[in-house]
């Protein structure tokens, strides 16, 4: 999950929040930002945008946090999916969400220090978008496509492999298959959730349980495992989380994926290693971070690498530091291997404080590039 720590989107977007009665003048469709950006002012009572009627197509957000927490912004279809997302927007700091958006409704919303609720404003877009123009763009989608749809049909059948293991009551092999039967599904994550209601009933930790709520997926059959050494009462667990991961593969075949969709989702998914991963608080019982990371930063690669030969015309220099920010990460967790399999790395507890540190900052250091990459395609 792309979040500060594992929380479903259910959790981070079904509450109510305030929607800010913003004056007229705000509801220009114009901005101040003098290069066509809108200004987003962020405070823990604050989500003011410089317009909010707005023109189809590419839209860059350029938010400042003004509170004296860490804040995130979103940007949501009507439905509580996710169109582009900004986490670990730090005090004083200003940055960049570039969407692109079809005429309709959508919502924009900061939510500082990881609250539930957050501020939200509604954001109209009228218009007809331009008709994409590069086909090497064209071309990245489809191949991205691709990807996504082998990738969550490679999770779904090892899902299915450990689901009768976990049916046979066999644990050891209930145990191999596990990280595996995740791989597929860390490296499209950020894909997976934009359909809000199947993350949290795939990915959900048990630390981000909510009162009343009913915990299912992976995480609760990862418990069993490894802290019972069981896999007693997991039958109807496993029945669901393989129909969850059925229903995936049948939505992504039409989800909506555009070019500035695919450079955030990149970013998505560094993220999922800098905030959730590193800490070692994903896989709690199973230790197994090192596999889920790997995905995350497979996937990733995987976008950059579609979008590449745009990126090389438009910032060479951003090549640049991308390309020398993976090498970094590739070592890092090349050393933390044990094998050539995609689930060969030591344990999660063998990293050491230090080695936790270095690898964390080679995270963030590639990151941040990585947030430059939705600009510089549609720039």
């Amino acid at each position: 999950m792309s979040r500060p720590s594992p929380r479903s989107r259910a959790v981070r977007f079904g509450a109510l929040a305030v929607t800010l009665a913003l004056p007229l003048a705000a509801c220009s469709g114009g901005d101040d930002s003098g290069d066509g950006a809108i200004t987003v002012t962020a405070t823990e009572a604050e989500c003011t945008p410089s317009a909010t009627e707005l023109d189809a197509g590419v839209n860059h957000f350029r938010v400042t946090n003004k509170g004296q927490q860490s804040t995130e912004l979103y940007v949501l279809r009507p439905d509580g999916s996710i169109v582009a997302e900004r986490e670990n927007i730090a005090p004083g700091i200003v940055a960049q969400v570039t969407a692109e958006l079809a005429a309709g409704d959508y919502t924009l919303r900061c939510r500082a220090n990881d609250s539930s609720d957050g501020i939200t404003t509604a954001l109209k877009v009228k218009g007809q978008a331009a008709a994409a123009g590069d086909p090497r763009l064209t071309a990245a989608l489809a191949s991205y496509r691709t990807y996504v749809e082998k990738q969550s049909e490679a999770s779904l059948a090892l899902t299915r492999q450990f689901a009768d293991a976990v049916k046979a009551g066999d644990v050891e092999k209930a145990k191999a298959l596990y990280a595996p039967s995740r791989v597929g599904w860390e490296s499209v994550e950020p894909v997976a959730e934009s359909f809000g209601d199947l993350d949290p009933k795939m990915d959900l930790r048990e630390a981000d349980l909510e009162a009343g709520q009913t915990w299912t997926g992976w995480h609760v059959i990862e418990k069993a495992l490894w802290q019972g050494n069981t896999t007693e009462g997991m039958a109807p667990v496993a029945d669901q989380l393989v129909a969850d991961l059925q229903d995936l593969v049948t939505r992504v075949r039409k989800v909506e994926i555009t070019p500035t969709s695919m450079a955030n989702g990149a970013k998505e998914l560094l993220d999922e290693v800098a905030t959730g991963k590193i800490t070692g608080e994903e896989e709690a019982f199973s230790h197994t971070d090192f596999v889920d990371m790997q995905a995350n930063v497979d996937g990733a690669r995987q976008v950059y690498t579609l979008l590449l030969p745009v990126v090389k015309d438009k910032d060479p220099a951003l090549v640049t530091r991308i390309d020398a920010g993976f090498a970094k990460v590739d070592a890092q967790l090349a050393a933390l291997r044990t094998g050539s399999g995609p689930a060969d790395f030591k344990p999660y507890t063998e990293l050491t404080e230090d080695g936790r540190k270095t690898l964390a900052a080679d995270v963030n250091a590639l990151a941040e590039p990585l947030s430059g990459l939705a600009g510089a395609v549609v720039g």
